[in-house]
């Protein structure tokens, strides 16, 4: 085998499954391993390029018939905050802001199963294991970080308190030119504070604070309301046949 033929990804196609987001229609992915034979270089280009990141696996969907999903990346330092993204901070003032390297905790993982029994009970991450979420924070080739939210409590520093429970998770990749955002989970009691989008518009400010020019959102599904929230966060460019688009 050359070391070309080494370097370059092998790309595999899944069986037809039934989309979780869009009724009556089958999802199918194209994906290739990560393995530590691959050229960094190539893997920050797949993940820039539409492709998405579960554990050390690289996917994009290949849907017969069906172009629904599309990559979307926000240019950080063209964001404003809209009114309605400025109260959702003011609201979360009080929480304290960790990014640490990607190591699973039990905290995290309680944390998580709240939120998936909450949620999710009925999706693919329904079954997970606390080994199942310590494979999905952990096992990545990549800049993998993870950003911890907790609750400040009230006059904390006075007594010689930091911070209190944990009540937000993010689990991101930096990219060669931006941040992608992998999985993110967070209390459910929560609903006041608006974590989800919280935490979106501060990786925005993290990424331009770093230099980098993107926010990676995933994929925006057109016809799903489940992803219709990624529309908010303008200017954003989507990744069609041309390449990126402004729109």
């Amino acid at each position: 085998m050359t070391e070309h033929q080494k370097n370059f990804p092998e790309f595999y196609v899944t069986a037809p499954q039934r989309c979780p987001y869009l009724p009556g229609r089958f999802e199918r992915k194209l994906f290739t391993h990560l393995t530590q034979d691959k050229p960094a270089a190539l893997v920050d280009s797949l993940l820039k390029g539409g492709f998405r990141r579960s554990q050390n696996i690289a996917y994009m969907p290949y849907c017969d018939g069906c172009q629904a999903c599309i990559s979307v990346r926000v240019p950080v330092d063209e964001f404003v905050a809209t009114r309605s993204f400025r109260r959702v901070i003011a609201r979360n003032r009080d929480l304290a802001v960790r990014r640490v390297q990607a190591r699973p905790t039990s905290e995290q993982y309680g944390l998580f199963r709240d939120y998936i029994d909450s949620r999710h009970n009925d999706g693919g991450m329904a079954d997970m294991s606390v080994l199942d979420y310590a494979m999905m924070v952990e096992d990545t080739m990549v800049d993998t970080f993870v950003t911890e939210y907790r609750l400040r409590p009230e006059h904390a520093l006075e007594r010689g308190i930091e911070s209190g429970p944990l009540i937000g998770v993010m689990l991101c990749d930096r990219l060669s030119d931006g941040i992608s955002l992998v999985y993110s989970f967070y209390d459910i009691a929560a609903r006041d504070r608006s974590l989800g989008t919280h935490m979106i518009v501060d990786h925005v400010a993290h990424a331009r604070a770093l230099g980098l020019p993107y926010l990676y959102l995933g994929y925006w599904i057109h016809g799903s309301a489940k992803m219709a929230y990624k529309e908010r966060y303008q200017p954003q460019e989507r990744l069609g046949p041309n390449g990126w688009v402004r729109v």
